[in-house]
C-alpha cells in the first residue's frame, strides 16, 4: 500500500547560517563609515545583531543583555545622542537591499503601522487609527516603504508621522526635540517622498501598491504614473471614476458587472494555502489609453460575495488581469512582515518622547537584512496570478 510522504520546511544549513553572519558583518562594515567614533560604531553592529537575534521583544534592556551589557544606556545613547546621520545609514541599507533583492519586476509597497503608547508625551502620539490594533488607539504611526521581488522582500524606508496638532504645538515640539525644519505632512505626502527617494536611488521597480489610505489620493497615484510605473492601489467603495461621459462610484460599476466578467484567481499562497478570490476588471477613462491605461479592479470573496475590495490600476494597455492580481497580492507578505516587526524592529529600544530616537528607529530599524528577507514558499511574490475553479454565477 502506498504511503503518504510529508515534507517539513527545510532548515537552514550551517553554511547558510555562516553566510548570513558574514553578510551581516559586511553590512555593519558598510554603514560603519557613518559613525565617527569607534564606540557608537561598535554599538551599531551590536544593535543590528540584536534586531536579528532570538530575543522576543527588542527593548533597550533585552538588546543590552544580548550585547553583554548590564544596563541599556549604550543602546539608548546610540539611538538618541550619538553623532550619526540616520538618512545616510538608511541609504546604505536601502542600497544593500537593492543589490541583493533587486529585480526589474519589483513592487514598491507603502504600508503603515501603529505603535500603541500610554500617555501624551511620546512624539507624535495621539488617538488615531492603528492598523496593528484594527481600531482607534493612543499610538504613534510610522509610514513605511517595502520592496517585494521574485528574490524576496524587505523594507526600504520609513518615517514617523507627526500629526498636525503636534506640528503646530511649540511647547510639545520643544519638549520632544522636534527639529525646526520638520513640519506637518500628510501620510500620503510622506509616502510619495519615500517612493521618489527609492526610485531616485536606482531601486528597480515596475509597480507600486498601497491600501486605500494612500490609493485614494490622486497625487499619490499621479506620482507613480509620472515615474513610468504601473500601480494597483486600494480605494474606498465611494471612490468616483469617469467611464465615458459618466462619473460613477466604483461600487456601482461592481454591481453592473455581468457574471461572465468574474474570474477566480489566486493572488498568492497564504497560511492556509492559495488565497483565491473572484476578480473583475473594468476600463476607466485615461488621458492616453494607448500609452497608459487606467482600470478598476474588483475583488470579491468566494464564500462571501459581499466581502469586496476595490483597486485602481494603471499601466501598459497590454497588462493582463493575472498580472494585476499578482501585484495586488504582494501586499500580503509585507503586511505579515509589519506584524512580525512591530515588536522586533527596535522601536521599543528607544523609550521616551524624543524625536531623534523615533526618527532613527523608523529610518533604520526595519531596513535590516534579515535572513527571512530571502524568503521562499508562500511568502514569495507571485509571478502571475493562478486560475482556480470557475466563479459562481
Amino acid at each position: 500500500m502506498a504511503t503518504k510522504t510529508t515534507h517539513s520546511p527545510s532548515l537552514p544549513t550551517l553554511e547558510s547560517v555562516r553566510g548570513w553572519a558574514d553578510e551581516l558583518d559586511a553590512v555593519a562594515g558598510r554603514i560603519g563609515r557613518h559613525f565617527a567614533r569607534s564606540e557608537p560604531r561598535r554599538r551599531a553592529g551590536e544593535y543590528l545583531r540584536g534586531l536579528l537575534s532570538v530575543v522576543e521583544r527588542k527593548n533597550g534592556w533585552q538588546l543590552a543583555e544580548h550585547a553583554g551589557d548590564d544596563r541599556p544606556y549604550g543602546v539608548q545613547h546610540l539611538l538618541s545622542r550619538a553623532d550619526w546621520d540616520p538618512d545616510a545609514v538608511r541609504d546604505d541599507l536601502r542600497s544593500n537591499v537593492a543589490e541583493h533583492l533587486g529585480h526589474p519586476d519589483g513592487v514598491l509597497i507603502v504600508d503603515e503601522t501603529g505603535f500603541l503608547k500610554k500617555g501624551t508625551k511620546s512624539v507624535g502620539v495621539r488617538r488615531q487609527y492603528s492598523g496593528t490594533a484594527g481600531r482607534i488607539e493612543n499610538c504613534q504611526v510610522g509610514v513605511f516603504l517595502a520592496h517585494a521581488t521574485p528574490k524576496g522582500r524587505a523594507f526600504l524606508d520609513g518615517e514617523l508621522y507627526l500629526p498636525e496638532e503636534w506640528a503646530e504645538d511649540a511647547d510639545r515640539r520643544r519638549a520632544a526635540g522636534v527639529p525646526e525644519e520638520i513640519r506637518f505632512a500628510p501620510k500620503t505626502a510622506q509616502a510619495r517622498r519615500m517612493v521618489e527617494r527609492a526610485l531616485d536611488a536606482g531601486v528597480p521597480a515596475a509597480w507600486g501598491t498601497a491600501d486605500a489610505v494612500y490609493g485614494s489620493d490622486s497625487k499619490f497615484r499621479s506620482a507613480i504614473e509620472r515615474r513610468g510605473l504601473g500601480y494597483v492601489v486600494g480605494v474606498r467603495s465611494d471612490q468616483s471614476v469617469r467611464v465615458g461621459f459618466r462619473q460613477v462610484r466604483v461600487a456601482r460599476l461592481r454591481a453592473e458587472a455581468p457574471a461572465a466578467a468574474w474570474h477566480r484567481l489566486s493572488c498568492g499562497d497564504g497560511s492556509k494555502g492559495p488565497r483565491a478570490f473572484d476578480w473583475a476588471i473594468h476600463p476607466i477613462n485615461s488621458p492616453e489609453p494607448e500609452e497608459y491605461a487606467r482600470r478598476l479592479l474588483v475583488r470579491r470573496g468566494v464564500d462571501d460575495p459581499e466581502e469586496v475590495a476595490y483597486f485602481l490600476c494603471g499601466g501598459s494597455p497590454g497588462t493582463t488581469l493575472e498580472r494585476l492580481v499578482a501585484a495586488a497580492g504582494t501586499r500580503w507578505p509585507v503586511e505579515m512582515c509589519q506584524a512580525d516587526s512591530t515588536s522586533s524592529d527596535g522601536w521599543c529600544a528607544a523609550p521616551g518622547a524624543g524625536y531623534d530616537r523615533r526618527h532613527r528607529t523608523a529610518r533604520t530599524g526595519r531596513v535590516v537584512p534579515k535572513p527571512s528577507d530571502h524568503f521562499t514558499g508562500r511568502d514569495r511574490m507571485p509571478p502571475a496570478a493562478r486560475r482556480t475553479a470557475p466563479p459562481r454565477a
